[in-house]
């Protein structure tokens, strides 16, 4: 089972609800093949992810989201802990995206080095939530 903590969820305003938060990324989770771990859903407002951009990346601005993987795929000894997803709502182009995408960054996938497969995945996930 995935374990889910989410944070800063005042900053959503009418933004989606902690229920549809928890099942998207537990859909993106399974999607990736990983059923079982913990992660956390951080919400910051801009100069919060503008500070971790540049920790991080060596990027002086904010983003929308930033994922941050803590176990790999490999064995470990209890839960797997597959990170931290950050998102800054006031310049998601969509909250429920970004969420999908942080959680397909903490499985491995990283769409500047693959051909497309991790955001065409992403696209299905949110295309399967519409129906």
């Amino acid at each position: 089972m995935i374990d889910i903590d989410l944070t800063g969820l005042e900053l959503l305003g009418d933004a989606p609800t902690a229920q549809r938060l928890e099942h998207l990324l537990r859909l993106a989770f399974s999607s990736a093949g990983v059923n079982d771990g913990h992660v956390a859903l951080d919400v910051v407002e801009e100069a919060a992810i503008a500070v971790l951009n540049l920790e991080h990346r060596n990027l002086d601005k904010p983003t929308d989201v930033l994922s941050f993987p803590m176990d790999g795929a490999g064995e470990s000894i209890g839960p797997r802990e597959l990170g931290d997803i950050v998102i800054c709502p006031p310049l998601c182009e969509s909250v429920e995206r970004a969420v999908v995408h942080g959680a397909l960054h903490l499985v491995g996938m990283d769409h500047e080095t693959d051909n497309g497969e991790m955001l065409a995945l992403e696209a299905e996930i949110l295309r399967w939530e519409q129906k």
